[in-house]
């Protein structure tokens, strides 16, 4: 855990360095306006700042495609090393033609750190502490804004102030940034996975888990890679074997998933049940659930409905089950798997099931999956017919120590738990045919469920006093084993397939998939707004603004001038920003991002209409000035605890792996036009509209983002990335079902 910690605050220095370039160009504009005689060209002026938007957006449009088939380190790198350069550049600059070619320089590193960041943190996090991990790139950014606020202070009390060395420190924390990159960050394990390096991605998840068991995360990276098949929604009974049985008129053994403890004789059983599960319900009448606020997207009712029943995912570990993630345990890596991966495949076809894809368990050959079971392991897996979970082991640690922690190898975070089992369907030939399917369990809090009878019991009194607890299930083909055929490989989809595929790269066809296209409306329409609600306008300008607003008055009798006085407290107010990151963080993975957005954005609102009210009603300078800084500093305060950095949480959270870098690109890009669209035209506003006018549109904007919020942004805090993308799925498939039906 220590190791997916310290690797996110490292990955987070880029985006340190962009706030520290922020706030630099900030402060450097008002005195390259009087170098190169600007004060009558907002054009040329806000070009100077906009310029690194520009090559931010021109680096965009590939980044994410090229993440996906060059991996995220490297991408990493390379912006560490755009940085470098830029300051280099920039502080040479004998013109504004060089300075604007530093400023694109410097708009590529940004580009492909505000991008990649959020996607790599993502992708190595555990995903109790995503949210909070994530929120780190807004915290170190709004720091480096502070740090260069002060040297830029610090440079403007001199007679003569430098810009260029304020703009050329910045090759300096870039040159630690590019040893970080080269010598510590490990590739994505989710990456690696999709590449088909297994050892790689075992190596890197122990690093990143400080443990030596992964298999159960290992098995949900390949699992993620085949996401929007046949999914359905079901409902199970989990509990003793013999209790259920009480509890429930006797099912057949075919739906039964047969789960092992510890103890010898220590049973317990996942049953299917219906019409009980909320989520279920939720599923098949998603338009019923949202009659009373018609316009709700269904997929936000589904997503909210695991949450309501499972309230305390995240860190906050859950007081319901917590040690449920303990009952599904593959079997550990033996030692000749080790260097499992598409070489090793190859050199070892011979050691896999040649008779047509496995009659038997014992032909199952996976890297998740021991190759050698016991004889009594495997007098504990029943043959195919019988529907059980595949390969489980007694000695699967149940109940002991809570979900997340060594030897709990399949709780996948937030509360849900992977299982497979098998099942028959008949083909195209009208034969019959095996499928394994994975199964996404979560308990929830249903009437009739005993709550913490199972988790709460020592494992001595688990037995006598017993318990069940219902769960909802995701189920669908599973990517560890293909349909029977001889020229079929048993495990072809888990490891050759996906990594043939992705090899090539994804297609733009796939962003037209309507689990992808959903998310994608989501991502989109929350990028354009977070834009527009002037955040990146007012940020570059601050001192301005401030200026404008009369803040100087508030300094005059220490002697400080104007343009001294709007630099510190800009830089107050980068520092009374971090504290209220810091809340934030600690919110985001127990109240949720959804909460957090609705709960912040009318603070929003209320401080830009002061600002508004501010600038029309007349009063005094003092007032004016107090009324304005005051204003400011919430908006700032309230943004970069929701609508900051919850965006690019989001975007990172929402997409398959095999897609996610394209998609990305695509958000990125929504992200980076908006931007230069709202920072190129501020001065043009200021100067025409004037400060009311402009904080006029962005408290609309802030209005219809509370609307967007409320309808259609679903609560995505604790779960695994390959749930989300799977609901995603469902729920798209759901809402085309609804439309078709209506």
């Amino acid at each position: 855990m220590n190791g997916a910690v310290l690797v996110a605050i490292t990955a987070a220095i880029g985006n340190l360095l962009q706030g520290w370039d922020n706030a630099t160009i900030a402060g450097a504009v008002l005195y390259i306006k009087r170098e190169f005689h600007l004060q009558t060209e907002p054009t040329i002026e806000g070009l100077i700042v906009a310029m690194s938007l520009i090559g931010a957006t021109a680096i965009t449009t590939f980044s994410g495609p090229v993440a996906d088939w060059l991996g995220r380190r490297p991408m990493l790198i390379i912006s560490s090393v755009l940085y470098f350069l830029s300051g280099l550049v920039m502080l040479w600059s004998p013109n504004v033609y060089v300075l604007l070619l530093a400023r694109l320089l410097d708009g590529f590193g940004i580009g492909l750190a505000v991008t990649l960041v959020p996607v790599y943190i993502s992708e190595t996090a555990p995903s109790e502490i995503r949210g909070l991990l994530n929120t780190l790139p807004q915290f170190t950014g709004s720091g480096g804004m502070f740090l260069s606020y002060c040297m830029v202070f610090w440079m403007s009390l001199m007679d003569s102030p430098k810009w260029r060395l304020m703009l050329g420190v910045l090759s300096i924390p870039s040159l630690l940034y590019f040893a970080l990159t080269v010598f510590y960050l490990p590739e994505s394990p989710r990456w690696l996975v999709s590449k088909g390096r297994m050892a790689e991605a075992k190596q890197v998840l122990q690093r990143l888990r400080g443990r030596e068991d992964v298999a159960g995360e290992m098995a949900l990276l390949v699992e993620g890679l085949g996401v929007g098949g046949d999914t359905s929604i079901e409902e199970y009974m989990i509990g003793p074997a013999d209790e259920l049985a009480d509890n429930q008129e006797q099912s057949t053994e075919k739906d039964q998933i047969k789960l092992y403890g510890p103890e010898q004789g220590l049973s317990w059983v996942a049953r299917p049940v219906t019409g009980q599960s909320t989520l279920g319900l939720v599923s098949r009448h998603g338009s019923m659930a949202n009659q009373s606020v018609p316009l709700m997207d269904p997929l936000v009712t589904l997503f909210g409905s695991v949450h309501e029943k499972f309230p305390e995912t995240g860190s906050m570990r859950s007081m319901l089950f917590p040690n449920m993630g303990s009952m599904f345990s593959v079997a550990e890596y033996q030692d000749k798997n080790e260097q499992w991966d598409e070489e090793s495949l190859q050199r070892d076809g011979e050691d896999y099931g040649s008779d047509g894809g496995g009659e038997s368990d014992d032909n199952l050959r996976s890297p998740l999956l021991s190759r050698q079971t016991s004889s009594t392991e495997k007098d504990m897996v029943p043959p195919a017919a019988n529907g059980s979970i595949l390969n489980m082991r007694r000695h699967s640690s149940l109940m002991q120590g809570a979900a997340g922690e060594a030897g709990s190898s399949m709780g996948i975070g937030g509360g849900w738990q992977l299982a497979w089992k098998w099942s028959e369907k008949r083909g195209k030939d009208g034969n019959k045919e095996r499928e394994l399917q994975r199964i996404y369990l979560h308990p929830e809090d249903a009437p009739g469920s005993r709550r913490g009878s199972v988790a709460s019991l020592p494992v001595a009194d688990a037995p006598e006093e017993g318990g069940f607890v219902q769960a909802s299930a995701l189920v669908s083909q599973s990517m560890l084993y293909s349909k029977g055929g001889k020229d079929k490989h048993p495990i072809g989809p888990a490891m050759v397939q996906p990594a043939e595929s992705v090899a090539v790269g994804p297609s733009w066809q796939d962003l037209f998939e309507p689990g992808i296209k959903r998310a994608l409306f989501v991502g989109v329409g929350i990028q354009i707004l977070q834009q527009f609600s002037g955040i990146n306008g007012v940020l570059y300008y601050t001192p301005q603004i401030l200026e404008q607003a009369g803040v100087g008055v508030l300094l005059s009798n220490m002697g400080i001038g104007s343009e001294s006085a709007s630099l510190l407290i800009s830089g107050l107010t980068t520092l009374l920003m971090l504290p209220s990151i810091g809340f934030a963080m600690r919110l985001m993975d127990v109240s949720g991002r959804r909460w957090l957005l609705l709960t912040t954005l009318p603070i929003l609102l209320l401080s830009l209409i002061i600002l508004v009210l501010g600038n029309i009603i007349p009063m005094g300078s003092l007032v004016h000035a107090i009324i304005s800084t005051v204003s400011v500093v919430v908006y700032f305060c309230c943004f970069v605890m929701a609508f900051g950095p919850i965006p690019n949480i989001l975007c990172s959270e929402i997409f398959p792996t095999r897609v996610r870098g394209l998609c990305i690109a695509v958000c990125a890009l929504t992200f980076w036009i908006c931007d230069i669209i709202v920072t190129y035209s501020l001065p043009v506003m200021l100067s025409s509209v004037g400060l009311a006018g402009v904080f006029g549109i962005y408290a609309i904007v802030c209005i219809l983002s509370w609307i967007f919020v409320f309808l259609k942004v679903p609560e995505t805090k604790g779960m695994p990335l390959e749930v989300i993308s799977e609901f995603f799925a469902v729920g798209a498939k759901q809402a085309a079902t609804d439309a078709k039906n209506n």
